[in-house]
């Protein structure tokens, strides 16, 4: 039976990424020439049809992420006669990402999420359960649910979407009167486990941006124009190697 995953990117300007049911064209597009981004979804579409898979037009949506002062208008994309919605926002992988690529939208329905299984925590603290149930509750449909791919936003973070993840843990410590780990602290530890997998890993496409300095202890810093790039996953996990 075909799968997505037989199918692979033509241009190295492209990139498929698919994950069960879904696929994801990502597409590097230089001097307004998106010929190649283009071309990219017709080979999948033609590839769809070939092997009999169906490509739902309605689910499909396109995002269009663009810092330059002087943005240029982006032709509707089309499949099989009908034009691709653009949105400004969408979930990928449980992950809610912007056209401006900052994380209050996704913080936001997180904490949301968080705020009614807190219900059920109160209703168990009610039913004097110990705290150490109460915590093991916590951890495993709130905790987890705050922390859920946090290696990969929480550096571009303000400091509003921070607070108020954090109320949510305080709130939680409140209830089950016992010390949490905070937000951050995860953060850190998580983004330094994702860093030194990345370093042991020879075959990962990012581990040729970790290289040591002349002393050998230290990992050369990756620097940018543009906070964006400063505070994503790569510049951070570098930090925390270097400061560990």
């Amino acid at each position: 039976m075909p799968m997505t995953h037989d199918c692979c990117a033509r241009s190295t300007t492209n990139h498929i990424v698919k994950y069960a049911d879904d696929t994801t064209v990502v597409g590097l597009i230089r001097d307004n020439n998106d010929m190649d981004y283009r071309e990219e979804v017709k080979h999948l579409v033609d590839w769809c049809r070939t092997n009999k898979l169906v490509l739902n037009v309605n689910k499909t949506k396109e995002i269009i992420v663009d810092f330059r002062k002087h943005k240029s208008s982006h032709a509707p994309l089309f499949i099989n006669g009908t034009a691709v919605k653009i949105v400004s926002s969408t979930k990928f992988l449980g992950v809610q990402i912007t056209d401006n690529i900052t994380w209050s939208l996704h913080t936001g329905a997180l904490v949301k999420r968080a705020q009614q299984r807190m219900h059920f925590l109160r209703r168990m603290k009610r039913a004097q359960l110990p705290p150490p149930i109460l915590t093991t509750f916590y951890r495993g449909t709130i905790e987890s649910l705050l922390t859920n791919s946090i290696s990969v936003w929480t550096g571009a973070c303000n400091a509003s979407d921070g607070k108020s993840l954090q109320r949510v843990v305080r709130t939680a410590e409140k209830i089950i009167r016992t010390p949490l780990p905070p937000i951050q602290e995860i953060a850190k530890s998580r983004c330094l486990t994702r860093a030194q997998k990345i370093c042991k890993d020879s075959s990962h496409p990012h581990q040729g941006l970790f290289s040591l300095l002349d002393s050998r202890k230290k990992f050369r810093s990756l620097r940018s124009r543009t906070s964006r790039f400063c505070n994503s996953l790569l510049p951070q996990v570098v930090r925390l190697l270097n400061a560990s």
